[in-house]
């Protein structure tokens, strides 16, 4: 990857008075697969509606392929939206819809269905050119979308949720379809979800979103292993990030991390996944188990620890606790993060 394909610069929207993007400041590189994840109502389908030009902005610029694009209309932008409901023509055939913005944009429609042909065999749509989109399946009508996208060739593909009205098995297919798609092409992509899965299973890079403000941008493994904020540590996660204050009652076991010692009563809480839970040391605090979740090979312990706080513990199937069992729990130091409390920031002595 090389140079810029998409660059916000402190952008801000606004729908119906109120802010919806503060101050984003985003750079997606060229060939780049960046995903925009955050929760329903975050401002994720404006970032896409912005670049596309289909929702005005309020301040800050944006850039396409190196071009200030920030006062052109959508089709003078050069990109390309799938959107969550593929918006197919109904009364067209396949090949007629992947071919229909090349033909408004006047081109010879013998090009344009020799292009819209060879778009449709590179999402493996190409045996359905003569059906219409009620006789297609979910997939299939997410292919055409897909390749409806791909014929124009744009600077930046915008992917607004196409895989959330599939069921999980195709969701599944369609994901990796989809980043082996990316790899092939080497294109420019803006793919958001609300699905943290999703988006570490495609993702170069994540860009998580709060409230229409960038919380951390970061790739999978970042995201994963150092939350910059309490809201990615938890957003990401299933189940969430176990969060407890500081001097509260799960002391941490084994060696300190450089700089993570947490000798700030009140302002600092620590943050550790389930799997980081460790059940029955001596010196663990007392808790009790209020249910258990087998999924496979794995357990989920949700417990009540002393002075009321909830933790979750990942353990195997065949070692879970019983419900109601009273037990000892403590966590390991090495798998602690630390935040401020108030700000949640990551804790940065």
């Amino acid at each position: 990857m090389s140079g810029s394909g998409l660059a916000l610069a402190g952008v801000s929207a606004a729908y119906r008075g109120s802010t919806v993007l503060h101050e984003v400041d985003l750079t997606v590189a060229r060939g780049e697969l960046l995903v925009v994840l955050g929760p329903s109502g975050a401002g994720k389908s404006t970032v896409l509606r912005v670049v596309a030009g289909l929702e005005p902005v309020t301040a800050g610029r944006i850039r396409i392929a190196g071009r200030d694009v920030t006062a052109e209309r959508p089709g003078r932008r050069n990109v390309s939206m799938v959107f969550q409901s593929y918006a197919l023509f109904p009364h067209l055939t396949v090949v007629e819809n992947i071919a229909f913005g090349l033909e408004v944009r006047d081109t010879p429609r013998p090009v344009a269905r020799e292009r819209a042909r060879a778009a449709a065999e590179t999402v493996g749509c190409d045996t359905l050119l003569d059906r219409r989109p009620g006789q297609l399946s979910g997939g299939e009508r997410q292919r055409v979308a897909l390749a409806r996208a791909l014929v124009r060739e744009p600077d930046v593909f915008l992917l607004d949720e196409p895989l959330s009205n599939l069921d999980l098995a195709l969701r599944v297919q369609m994901r990796a379809e989809l980043r082996a798609l990316h790899d092939r092409l080497g294109a420019t992509m803006v793919h958001v979800t609300h699905d943290q899965t999703e988006a570490l299973v495609l993702a170069d890079r994540i860009a998580v979103l709060r409230d229409g403000r960038i919380e951390q941008v970061g790739t999978p493994d970042e995201i994963w292993r150092t939350p910059a904020t309490t809201f990615v540590a938890r957003f990401v996660g299933s189940p969430a990030m176990n969060l407890l204050p500081a001097h509260g009652p799960v002391r941490p076991t084994g060696t300190a991390p450089p700089g993570a010692t947490v000798t700030e009563s009140g302002r600092l809480e620590i943050g550790f996944r389930p799997e980081a839970v460790t059940l029955g040391p001596a010196d663990g605090a007392e808790a009790s188990v209020d249910r258990v979740e087998v999924v496979g090979e794995d357990a989920y312990a949700y417990l009540t620890v002393a002075g009321g706080h909830s933790v979750v513990a990942r353990v195997p199937a065949v070692r879970r606790p019983e419900r109601g069992a009273a037990l000892r729990v403590g966590v390991r130091w090495r798998d602690v993060h630390v935040f401020h409390s108030g700000s949640g920031r990551r804790y940065a002595p």
